[in-house]
């Protein structure tokens, strides 16, 4: 069996679960919904958005493909959705003039994908920011807010949608949100996209763990495609090397898992011995074989 093989193995043996589900108990669920905070006067009814409702419209989208959708991004420069095919995508919707849940989540995905790059490399996954309030989330806006909240991964795009295109983009990725007096009622989710363009996942909440959104991309790291520029050898190694490495909720950061190199090493070994006893068999039969007359 060849590494590419026993790689293919380890992956399925690690195989990234899909859909996440709505059963989980109620005091592990994660903040799904961002409300703001708003002082209202006396008879006024605040807008909210149906969270089940939403939480189903999300789960729809898993399994869907990404189209192709034209944004501008901080530079005011055109970018198809397209162009983020090849590698795992993290992609999130915030409105820039929210000073409470969006600066927050944002910060905390960054926090969380901060472990991701230094253990995997920013050349091996992108994120996104979309920004849903038009035209009000124009380039300028989103550039802004990065700046304003430090988000300055080489990997991480601001991207502003035309103001008709709005709810086409969201409704792709299953992100819902509704309109109040006091700004947006809004799901708190992150898509995770692979690298054929295709949604695998909705993660759901304010606060993102390395072990949240990391397991599941490095799954999605060492299931996409080779890149053509990089020695097939060294990159299958690179993605053992991912595969092997293991997020610790105590130290806050991921360390090798050996157990995997020497699983991986027994089974070489094993290979490796009985192709060696293959051939001895086939040797010894060879000389016991009498000559053809």
């Amino acid at each position: 069996m060849t590494l590419r093989c026993l790689l293919a193995a380890c992956a399925a043996a690690l195989s990234l679960s899909l859909p996440a589900h709505a059963a989980d108990d109620a005091t592990d669920k994660p903040k799904m919904t961002a409300r703001p905070a708003t002082s209202l006067s006396p008879g006024l009814t605040l807008t909210t958005l149906d969270e089940s409702a939403a939480f189903e419209r999300s789960q729809a989208a898993i399994g869907k493909p990404v189209e192709n959708f034209v944004l501008l991004n901080r530079d005011s420069q055109p970018v198809e959705l397209a162009k983020y095919k090849g590698k795992p995508l993290l992609v999130s919707f915030v409105y820039t003039a929210c000073f409470q849940v969006c600066p927050t989540t944002t910060r905390n995905l960054q926090k969380a994908v901060d472990e991701t790059v230094s253990v995997m490399g920013a050349d091996r996954f992108n994120i996104i920011t979309i920004g849903f309030n038009q035209p009000f989330d124009s380039p300028q806006a989103m550039k802004d807010f990065a700046k304003r909240y430090g988000l300055n991964l080489p990997n991480w795009e601001f991207l502003s949608p035309a103001t008709a295109i709005v709810g086409d983009v969201t409704g792709n990725f299953g992100f819902s949100f509704v309109a109040t007096p006091a700004g947006f009622d809004h799901l708190n989710q992150i898509s995770l996209v692979d690298a054929e363009g295709k949604i695998v996942r909705q993660v759901y909440g304010e606060k993102f763990s390395p072990k949240d959104l990391a397991e599941p991309l490095k799954l999605l790291i060492a299931n996409s495609a080779i890149p053509p520029e990089m020695s097939t050898v060294k990159e299958l190694m690179e993605r053992v090397r991912i595969l092997c490495s293991v997020y610790d909720p105590v130290s806050g950061r991921y360390r090798t898992d050996y157990s995997l190199y020497m699983m991986i090493a027994g089974f070489i070994s094993f290979v490796g011995f009985t192709i060696y006893l293959s051939f001895n068999m086939w040797r010894s039969r060879r000389r016991a074989t009498p000559p053809a007359a």
